[in-house]
């Protein structure tokens, strides 16, 4: 376009401020910058909500483009295209002629083609001797050559608030289910807390969300179903580690009563002062007998043990053997015959199983 010049709309269409700050803006094109058209096409599709275009606009835009003769738009080319509107309406996927009309006033408003209108509106090209085009009206395409870098960044920011708002619907659906099945959960087992007002929070939330959501209302909605949550999460594993605790203290709490270390002196009330040294003795002659590979060592251990617990017999607690046999009814199998009529046999079976479990003598004394 020559430097300075205005052209003015043919017929009664009128001119705008808008067309000139166009006109304008198209003669500061920086000498030796070139575009592929098609890529410039996709960056202003990927942009037509910020430039204010529609798609079927898009549509003319892109059978303008079908006639310019090479793949890179350049000043040095030429940036004007001058095609029939019977031609360009086939182009346009047979798009009737008043469409075709009001789609290109919206891509002269919008500052992305420029009108340079004959003196009787044609749309024609003069060329010289050697067939170059001299001089050309129609639709001049050097808005978008001049405005190409901002239209990329346009298409970038949408790509980014594309994928922006993706992400973050993804993460509010995630969210979302993650808080439903919770409460679900908390029902289901019992859970301490107060779940019908949570599951109005949640409702709430899910409610306040419109049916197109707008990058600021799912924004805003994540944060308060994270926070959601957060809360269901923590009072859950508070109870978690509650259950836990007292778990292990049901088990510890098992554990002692059956080690009492004083079982043993209650389980075997025979240990009185003669009748406990004779079981003792027995007891000594009985393992030797069946434990020949034990040392004397081992043997003096039980003798001292006994002589100890003989000793103090007086202050133990004295059972009839009957209610002994009555709690331990299996050990009669391995009394003498099968039997237990004493307590001299009852130590003779507590020997023999002693040996079949594999204990040492110390550690039976202990």
């Amino acid at each position: 376009m020559e430097s300075g010049s205005v052209t003015t709309p043919f017929g009664r269409r009128p001119m705008s401020l808008g067309m000139l700050a166009s006109q304008q803006l198209a003669e500061e094109i920086e000498p030796g910058i070139s575009r592929n058209k098609w890529k410039l096409f996709r960056a202003i599709c990927e942009a037509r909500p910020a430039l204010g275009v529609s798609d079927r606009a898009l549509t003319v835009l892109d059978a303008l483009l079908t006639f310019y003769p090479a793949d890179e738009i350049s000043e040095e080319r030429g940036l004007i295209v001058f095609p029939s509107n019977a031609q360009l309406s086939i182009r346009a996927r047979g798009m009737t002629a008043a469409t075709l009309r009001r789609h290109l006033a919206v891509l002269v408003d919008a500052g992305l083609v420029i009108r340079k209108d004959s003196a009787n509106g044609k749309r024609f090209a003069r060329r010289d001797r050697a067939g170059e085009v001299a001089e050309a009206f129609g639709f001049s395409l050097a808005p978008l050559l001049a405005r190409a870098t901002e239209i990329e960044a346009l298409a970038a920011q949408a790509v980014a608030d594309r994928e922006l708002l993706r992400i973050t619907r993804e993460r509010l659906t995630i969210c979302r289910r993650d808080v439903a099945k919770l409460i679900a959960a908390a029902l289901n087992e019992g859970a301490a807390g107060d779940w019908a007002k949570i599951t109005c929070m949640f409702r709430e939330i899910v409610a306040r969300l419109p049916r197109a959501a707008g990058i600021e209302h799912l924004a805003a909605a994540l944060d308060e179903m994270a926070l959601l949550r957060e809360e269901i999460v923590n009072q859950l594993e508070t109870q978690t580690k509650t259950q836990q605790m007292h778990s292990n203290e049901s088990q510890i709490e098992r554990h002692i009563q059956s080690s009492n270390p004083e079982s043993t002196y209650e389980l075997e009330p025979a240990f009185e002062t003669k009748q406990g040294a004779k079981s003792a003795d027995y007891v000594d002659q009985r393992s030797g007998s069946m434990d020949s590979g034990l040392d004397s060592r081992a043997g003096n251990r039980e003798r001292e043990t006994a002589d100890r617990s003989a000793g103090e017999g007086g202050s133990l607690k004295s059972f009839p053997l009957g209610m002994v046999l009555q709690a331990c009814p299996q050990i009669s199998d391995y009394g003498p015959g099968g039997q237990i009529g004493s307590w001299r046999d009852l130590m003779s079976a507590a020997v023999v199983v002693r040996s079949m479990l594999g204990v040492s003598p110390s550690a039976y004394q202990d």
